[in-house]
């Protein structure tokens, strides 16, 4: 039992990582109705800039790590901020009213330009965090087997409950939400009142970015490190886990995707660790197959 709940536990930070980025994935795609694996590459790329700024703060500046922390959060934001600002403005937005696979294709190389960056500025080096925050909370204690949780895993998790949190009130409380919406239902008839659904287009696009630089930031925090592939492995697979509790409303989307951080955590835990991304994958591609409704995405 006390395993099951530290498990239970263990799921918490996954499922909210992936809640999280659901949630501003499915603001993007509300706009753009296609499948864009930019969004998991500028995750990577914040993650990797972190690395590369605190080793610099650290290593050359002479900085105490919370100051080198502080920097690299710094830089990562408008590292990531800018390149994911400039390929809204420059590259999706004039590709979304042509053929889906062009947006596709664009995002791929999107991606490796991205990955390559990063990789080339760290000099193919693998940067690690050093350790903090790792203290363990205990919640319940059966015998000599506590359940734990360290104070970065509750302090990431809090941070992105906060985050959707202020992004459902933005959605449902404010008139942006409302012309979100708009735009998102049919963008031809929000110009025909007066929207611009270009510029909703951009303010969504920024949104989601700025979401997917926080979670790679706190991820990163956590993790210690951010692999140059990652990019593409998380692009991939942010796409399959927001569409797991639909597109059409953000909310759902990240339950949906907490769902799945809960059964990838469980499968960790309980099945062979070699099958879990196999697993993963498969019952995010039968959910697509035994959920798909036949439309027209213009």
């Amino acid at each position: 039992m006390a395993y099951l709940l530290q498990q239970l536990a263990n799921a918490i930070p996954l499922a909210t990582l992936y809640a999280a980025l659901a949630f501003g994935y499915s603001v993007a795609f509300g706009v753009t109705k296609r499948a864009d694996i930019t969004y998991g590459a500028i995750f990577a790329f914040s993650g990797q800039m972190l690395l590369l700024f605190t080793d610099f703060a650290y290593s050359r500046l002479w900085l105490v790590l919370p100051a080198a922390l502080a920097l690299g959060v710094v830089a990562s934001l408008a590292y990531s901020m800018t390149a994911g600002m400039w390929i809204g403005r420059s590259i999706m937005l004039p590709l979304v009213r042509q053929s889906s696979h062009t947006v596709i294709v664009a995002a791929l190389g999107i991606t490796i330009v991205l990955m390559e960056a990063a990789r080339l500025a760290s000099n193919t080096r693998s940067l690690w965090l050093s350790p903090f925050l790792n203290g363990g909370v205990t919640f319940w204690r059966s015998g000599t087997f506590d359940v734990v949780l360290t104070q970065i895993q509750l302090v990431n998790s809090a941070l992105m409950c906060s985050f959707i949190a202020i992004g459902v009130f933005i959605m449902k409380r404010t008139s942006w939400g409302r012309i979100w919406r708009a735009v998102t239902d049919d963008p031809l008839a929000a110009e025909l009142c007066g929207t611009s659904a270009n510029r909703v287009f951009l303010v969504a696009y920024a949104a989601a970015v700025l979401m997917a630089t926080l979670c790679g930031i706190l991820s990163t925090a956590y993790y210690g490190t951010m692999d140059f592939g990652a990019g593409l492995m998380f692009g991939l697979k942010v796409v399959l886990v927001a569409a797991v509790g639909g597109y059409s409303d953000p909310l759902k989307s990240a339950g949906g995707a907490a769902g799945l951080g809960l059964i990838e955590t469980l499968w960790t835990a309980y099945g062979p660790f070699l099958w879990r991304d196999l697993v993963v994958f498969s019952l995010l591609v039968l959910l697509l197959v035994l959920s798909r409704r036949e439309r027209v995405i213009p």
